[in-house]
């Protein structure tokens, strides 16, 4: 099912997307500030979200890797470069201020972040495509806390942090 984007830099992703969804937040921060934050938002409630996966994960026979923490992650640690990785996900493209584009692949699917800034807003896109049966098994199961999880790290991305000047 084809999916309508507004932003030309993510058309041809979301062309032949399994899943496509955005989650629009308001802030005067630069978009390497927004990703620090973005990045970093790591609660109880999401570590504890992961250790259930783990467990979802291995009942469908998959193999998880080891959630790797990026709290503390600051705006000069988010890399821009193709190839690059940030956290679990590899830089597909990326443009200072403009928008950055992110994905990782697993066995049952492809899962890309990207971030558009605009003055005062960041779109948070969310692109999912399915390798196999367990792509869309595992999805719909952990959507509702996709959505809960996005949200929550999109505010936090705009959240003031200690330690960091506004432009």
């Amino acid at each position: 099912m084809p999916y309508a984007v507004e932003w030309p830099e993510l058309r041809a992703l979301t062309e032949d997307a399994d899943h496509v969804d955005v989650k629009t937040v308001e802030g005067e921060v630069a978009l390497r500030e927004f990703l620090a934050g973005f990045i970093s938002y790591e609660p109880g409630w999401i570590r504890l979200l992961y250790r259930v996966r783990a467990g979802f994960v291995r009942l469908l026979g998959m193999r998880q890797d080891e959630q790797p923490s990026t709290a503390g992650t600051r705006p000069e640690d988010i890399p821009f470069t193709p190839g690059e990785k940030l956290a679990f996900f590899t830089v597909a493209e990326a443009e200072e201020e403009r928008y950055f584009v992110a994905g990782a692949t697993e066995s049952h699917l492809t899962a890309w972040v990207a971030v558009v800034a605009e003055p005062g807003r960041f779109h948070v896109v969310t692109v999912v495509k399915y390798h196999r049966w367990t792509g869309p098994v595992y999805f719909n199961v952990i959507r509702p806390f996709h959505h809960l999880v996005v949200a929550g790290m999109a505010r936090a991305g705009v959240a003031p942090r200690a330690g960091t000047a506004r432009p």
